[in-house]
């Protein structure tokens, strides 16, 4: 953040908060820099943690009432991923932000698109829709998880989400018979539809929904879906 807005922003929180009489204020003030200082993406219990860093021994209750005042008073925003976990981001005035997710390893990517932007605009606008707001968050697998990633990987190993290729069937005869009998071939097109790493998980093969125990999904081989050039 530059300088000069990270210092506006100090002053509007210092205004703010005084003016509705908070209890406290010093110590908010502080959670406020912590913050501040801060990049990306953070939960409470980061914060709490950061803050430990930092010798200021606050009450992690106190931390988490700030965190919801920032967003209150508009210094933060709270971000609900798929991940459950609830994340805690700067909201600069008249500024916005999308977000891309890896489905692997959790990462956040940060991106601003004006076309995009526009196109929202343009749709809402064909549907007689005056927009007010509006979040995009895109899943997929970052850069840095797709250049670690096995060619080849068993179904169980999938997140959800991908669509992928069926490039072998594993196990002994009874294993293979009772996937093919499923109606899974080589070569066909699979959407992991839910996989949660533990248990049962369930795929879309043809516009049907399969479901498959984690030691017969072990068994089925696939690949990513190659790009159409």
């Amino acid at each position: 953040m530059p300088q000069t807005l990270h210092k506006q922003e100090k002053e509007q929180f210092c205004k703010l908060f005084k003016q509705d009489q908070l209890t406290d204020f010093e110590d908010r003030f502080a959670v406020m820099e912590a913050f501040m200082q801060t990049d990306g993406h953070v939960s409470s219990a980061q914060m709490i943690e950061r803050l430990n860093e930092l010798n200021l021994q606050l009450d992690p209750e106190f931390i988490r009432d700030t965190l919801k005042l920032m967003c209150q008073y508009g210094f933060a925003s709270k971000q609900h991923f798929d991940s459950g976990e609830i994340l805690y981001e700067h909201l600069h005035l008249g500024q916005h932000h999308d977000h891309m997710v890896c489905a692997k390893c959790g990462a956040i990517v940060e991106f601003e698109d004006p076309q995009l932007e526009a196109l929202q605009v343009q749709v809402a606008e064909r549907h007689g829709f005056h927009l007010l707001q509006h979040k995009m968050e895109m899943y997929g697998i970052c850069a840095q998880c797709m250049s670690r990633r096995r060619k080849l990987l068993p179904l169980s190993d999938a997140p959800k989400g991908e669509r992928l290729v069926i490039a072998r069937l594993d196990g002994g005869p009874m294993a293979r018979a009772r996937l093919m009998a499923m109606g899974l071939r080589m070569g066909d097109e699979v959407d992991v539809i839910t996989n949660s790493g533990q248990g049962q998980l369930v795929i879309g093969v043809d516009y049907k929904r399969i479901v498959l125990g984690r030691g017969l999904a072990r068994k089925l081989m696939v690949q990513v879906k190659p790009c159409n050039k």
